[in-house]
């Protein structure tokens, strides 16, 4: 049984400084009760502990509290918003809330990517050069489908991606992913598609693999 890849997630957690040493607004900003919620386009509502709501503009580096308005200071609504954001508690600008269709985990995307949504650990993108854990041949990713190896039947060959025989152990529900060889890439204006299950491949570095002229050929 082929041994499947299960992605790393590291997550890095900032540790809160010595409230002692900062000065009241970036005190408060740790230490007051509040609750971030993500509005979209870089905006932020923020629930304080005082029972009002402020909405934070990070692009124009604002808020609707009076601190900002009237006193033209970093308030401390966004000074928790860049807090939230470090810790990973709220998507940053651009980025959206999204659970992984690879590995289950919560995660966050462009604000505009479409299906099927991936973390960082199993994103694969047009044109990345990924290595056959099977046969190790270098092939260059196509797309990312949102389809299932149980539903995808390949070409010619009558069986689903899961039910091929190589593709034995690999999980039945793993996303297919559309490549083409890469030695065919140097042969071929328009390489054969083939379908494989996510885990099989696993990504390389392609600096001294691709030919940037290559990238070019790769189908969209």
């Amino acid at each position: 049984m082929p041994e499947t890849h299960t992605p790393t997630h590291p997550r890095k957690t900032a540790l809160a400084p010595d409230v002692r040493r900062l000065d009241e607004r970036a005190a408060r900003a740790w230490t007051e009760r509040m609750a971030v919620r993500p509005l979209g386009d870089g905006r932020y509502a923020v629930d304080s502990q005082s029972g009002a709501t402020y909405v934070v503009d990070l692009p124009e580096g604002s808020c609707t509290c009076p601190d900002s308005q009237l006193r033209h200071q970093r308030c401390k609504h966004l000074r928790r918003v860049g807090i939230e954001i470090t810790t990973r508690r709220v998507p940053a600008p651009g980025k959206r809330a999204a659970t992984c269709a690879a590995c289950g985990i919560e995660t966050f995307v462009p604000e505009d990517d479409d299906e099927p949504q991936l973390c960082a650990a199993c994103r694969l993108e047009n044109g990345d050069v990924v290595r056959d854990r099977e046969a190790d041949d270098r092939l260059v990713v196509v797309r990312v489908t949102p389809e299932r190896a149980h539903e995808v039947v390949i070409e010619g060959v009558g069986e689903t991606v899961a039910d091929y025989a190589t593709n034995a152990g690999y999980p039945r529900d793993d996303l297919v992913v559309e490549v083409v060889y890469l030695s065919d890439l140097t042969r071929s204006a328009s390489p054969r598609r083939y379908s494989f299950p996510l885990s099989r491949l696993e990504r390389v570095d392609d600096a001294e693999i691709v030919d940037r002229n290559l990238r070019d050929r790769v189908p969209v």
